[in-house]
């Protein structure tokens, strides 16, 4: 069984030798018409490696001529599948461009706007990326309103935007995890004013209300009152619009020192 599995091993690595070697030869053929159709071949088993470059390699030479369209849209199809967004993205709207009233236009307009999506990093790194794929998927949109592929450029956009939501609370959230509290109150206010639909409503009210308390208690007696009341008009809105909130009990907690604080200031004026 050992000497079979071996020599399966050695064929294995023979006819990869060999591939790989008549794969060079093809490389260095100066005859397109031969590397057009092995790059078609290599297109409809999906070896997307080979059949990249090829067209990469032809490309130019049939710019302008009736294969022209078929390979441009192939070579960025070819890339998509290799993960090189960057360059297939260039290509479909390459192909856009030069070829307007191709049957292909729309899809690759599409793959073209779904390859800056892809581009798109996590939401701890810089998100300019991800606004230039959601600026791209929604000129798609525009462009063609009744194209098939509407409904999934749509939930791309809102996956998109869910991050860049995410990412501006995580930023708001951070200052009120440094104890930047002043800091905190306004860039929270501001999450909440500019994603009014956000999922993340209810955190970013109780990191608000977090931030109003803890400086209201820190405070100056000269500031301490107003601040203070800051505190219970946000505490409201949490439990108004939470009822159940899951930052209950710690949010009750709060509130009930903050009552007395007031109570203490009531106590001083009578």
């Amino acid at each position: 069984m050992k000497k079979i599995f071996n020599k399966l091993i050695y064929f294995s690595i023979f006819i990869l030798f060999f591939s790989c070697n008549e794969f060079q030869k093809l490389l260095r053929n100066e005859d397109i018409k031969v590397k057009y159709e092995m790059a078609e071949k290599y297109y409809e088993n999906e070896e997307w490696r080979r059949a990249s470059t090829l067209f990469e390699q032809i490309q130019p030479q049939y710019r302008g001529k009736p294969q022209g369209e078929r390979i441009t849209f192939f070579y960025a199809n070819s890339l998509l599948n290799r993960n090189n967004y960057v360059l297939a993205a260039f290509q479909f709207e390459s192909f856009v461009k030069s070829y307007p009233i191709s049957q292909k236009v729309e899809e690759a307009a599409f793959l073209a706007a779904y390859c800056y999506y892809k581009q798109s990093p996590r939401h701890s790194l810089d998100q300019d990326e991800t606004r230039t794929a959601i600026e791209k998927l929604q000129n798609f949109i525009n462009f063609y309103p009744f194209s098939e592929k509407l409904a999934e450029a749509n939930d791309l956009i809102q996956e998109l935007n869910t991050k860049l939501e995410y990412k501006a609370f995580e930023i708001a959230k951070q200052y009120n995890t440094i104890r930047d509290y002043t800091s905190a109150i306004k860039v929270l206010n501001s999450f909440i004013s500019d994603y009014p639909g956000t999922s993340y409503r209810e955190d970013a009210l109780f990191y608000l209300f977090d931030s109003s308390y803890q400086l209201a208690i820190n405070s100056i007696p000269a500031k301490r009152l107003e601040r203070l009341n800051n505190a219970v008009k946000v505490y409201d809105e949490l439990i108004n619009d939470y009822p159940d909130t899951k930052f209950f009990n710690e949010s009750k907690k709060k509130m009930s020192d903050i009552e007395k604080e007031i109570a203490i200031f009531a106590g001083d004026k009578s």
